[in-house]
């Protein structure tokens, strides 16, 4: 595949940003990743030789000779693309893109990485609204394959067209979101699962491992290969509509976290990082875990991709 853009900086050189430099880099592409913290940018490079380890054990310098950092916004000047990859919070995204948009040419591609937040909000501190998409990698960014591409009112096709081409020039599945609304596509029914799962803990129908072991041994593994829609045409919309029927009525439905999810949250048990969770983490578990999985999903996202075509 022709390479459609030369170049791109990334902001944020956190868990997101690291693994979206990484895989340009990857690729052959010259990446320039910014982060003002101290110490910010040697953590990410040992993230990124890490990363570089699952899925391209034979490019590792190559690719880390490709990354070059800065501590300053100035170094994205005369990139073609950049990728924002700060943590959610939106004046912080704001004020960044404004910055940018003063440092960089006219012909700059902006990206936000977002979960949700507002592309519409995000992209009212630049002048040009229409090079300025959302662009919602998962995690790890450089293994899963699939990128939601959102537009704010005035994305014009062009962005578009670039930004999914520099997508899918990495190895990824863009998918356009034509409506910027909250949580893209993704997010809206990760949490709708979540919801219904914590809940089921919280009534105490079964334990945390249980609830786990039967969405990754029944819909995960059908979800790999088929999605919702798909299967509601494979099962019979009249079978869902059966079951629906009864079903809606029972299924959790708060506009509100849940308390448990609150208490957890209140009482700093927030999950791996801080040790305590729904589960319990240990340092050494949760790298454990996250190099396993790093590896797994690679492997899966490959063998997917293949049967995809």
């Amino acid at each position: 595949m022709e390479t459609p853009l030369k170049n791109l900086a990334v902001v944020g050189a956190g868990a997101m940003g690291s693994g979206i430099a990484a895989l340009f880099a990857s690729k052959g592409l010259q990446v320039v990743l910014i982060d003002p913290v101290e110490g910010a940018l040697l953590r990410a490079l040992a993230v990124i030789e890490r990363q570089l380890t699952v899925y391209a054990p034979d490019g590792i310098r190559q690719a880390l000779a490709r990354i070059r950092t800065s501590p300053d916004l100035q170094a994205a000047a005369g990139s073609e693309l950049v990728i924002e990859a700060v943590p959610e919070k939106l004046e912080l995204k704001r004020d960044i893109f404004s910055r940018l948009d003063a440092i960089c040419g006219p012909r700059t591609l902006f990206a936000t990485n977002t979960s949700g937040l507002s592309i519409n909000a995000i992209a009212s501190a630049v002048s040009r609204r229409d090079r300025f998409v959302g662009t919602h990698f998962f995690t790890p960014a450089d293994v899963i394959p699939l990128v939601e591409v959102v537009r704010n009112d005035d994305t014009s096709p062009e962005t578009v067209d670039r930004v999914m081409a520099a997508l899918r020039f990495a190895g990824k599945r863009p998918v356009l979101v034509r409506r910027d609304i909250p949580g893209f596509i993704a997010n809206r029914i990760q949490h709708a699962l979540a919801r219904e799962a914590i809940s089921l803990l919280e009534k105490g129908v079964a334990s945390a491992e249980d609830i786990d072991e039967v969405v990754k041994w029944s819909l995960g593994i059908r979800l790999a290969l088929s999605g919702p829609l798909e299967q509601r045409d494979m099962n019979g919309i009249d079978v869902h509509y059966a079951i629906a029927s009864y079903l809606y009525k029972d299924l959790e439905n708060r506009q509100e976290p849940s308390a448990l999810l609150k208490q957890k949250v209140e009482s700093g048990q927030i999950g791996a990082k801080s040790g305590q969770g729904f589960y319990t983490w240990s340092p050494e578990r949760r790298e454990r875990v996250l190099r396993e999985k790093s590896a797994a999903l690679a492997e899966l996202a490959e063998w997917l991709q293949r049967k995809a075509g």
